[in-house]
């Protein structure tokens, strides 16, 4: 692995019995970078995250995180390389009777040692960084859809992690709360020295934000570049894709039999 990338994928294969869900990823997310995984529901981008951080294993091929193979680590080495990483769920997954402070503190209180003294500073700390600091107090049902996701991001940096993973970080946002987290997402990868994967199919955003962009279909990966490289692409689906137009290389018909021989019409239409 070149000491240049955090994460390196090579020949990834994975799937459940014989369904097969990735099928040859090769990829490389460049340290201090922000990345994209990018593609259509169902394509196998949030399962890529979970190998990634080791929730699930290889059926075939390599995942190297920071210099060390997943699939060779014991469960206390997979716990100790985890301790690098932060997640963002999708939808945030707040702890719902937990206030906000003390959904903050969580990573803290249980994979550290620290007094409660320097916890509270730091949680305090990681409220101002997206904002929140106000809204300590509070709980996650007194929270807006993008309060809820800021609360969710200081929670999964609270550790200052090397590597930050976001799964669809801008699903369900109206568009004053998709420009702070796009904007969180990029000043917090600075600000810590980290490198971001941003697992999304929402284009106009994460534009703004990357280095690098991968595009999936399929389960495998069909193209890869600079945002602006992605936008001026003329292969037909990255360009449907990155374009959003209604047909193209993928259909907006579903496959089916002649719609004439359907309705029981002759060549003539009769």
């Amino acid at each position: 692995m070149s000491s240049d990338n955090f994460v390196e994928i090579s020949g990834l294969h994975f799937g459940y019995g014989r369904r097969d869900i990735l099928k040859g990823i090769d990829l490389q997310v460049p340290r201090g970078q922000v990345v994209s995984i990018m593609g259509g529901s169902g394509c196998g981008k949030t399962t890529l995250l979970r190998l990634i951080g080791g929730a699930l294993r290889p059926s075939a091929g390599t995942v190297v995180v920071d210099g060390e193979s997943i699939a060779s680590l014991d469960r206390d080495g997979l716990y100790r390389l985890r301790r690098k990483m932060g997640m963002l769920f999708q939808f945030g997954a707040l702890f719902t009777d937990l206030s906000v402070f003390d959904n903050v503190a969580f990573p803290m209180r249980e994979r550290t040692s620290l007094p409660e003294p320097i916890v509270r500073d730091l949680v305090l700390l990681k409220l101002h960084a997206v904002g929140l600091r106000g809204a300590a107090k509070l709980m996650p049902g007194e929270l807006s859809g993008g309060m809820a996701r800021r609360v969710a991001l200081a929670r999964a940096v609270a550790l200052d992690p090397d590597l930050i993973m976001y799964d669809e970080p801008f699903t369900g946002l109206d568009p004053i709360s998709l420009g702070v987290i796009s904007n969180l997402i990029r000043t917090l990868n600075e600000a810590l020295g980290a490198t971001s994967i941003v697992v999304t199919h929402d284009v106009r955003e994460s534009m703004k934000i990357l280095d690098y962009c991968y595009l999936m279909a399929g389960g495998q990966i069909v193209a890869r570049g600079t945002p602006s490289e992605m936008l001026a692409s003329d292969m037909p689906y990255v360009r449907q894709f990155f374009h959003g137009e209604m047909d193209g290389a993928v259909p907006f018909h579903y496959p089916s039999a002649d719609y004439g021989a359907e309705l029981g019409l002759d060549a003539r239409g009769r």
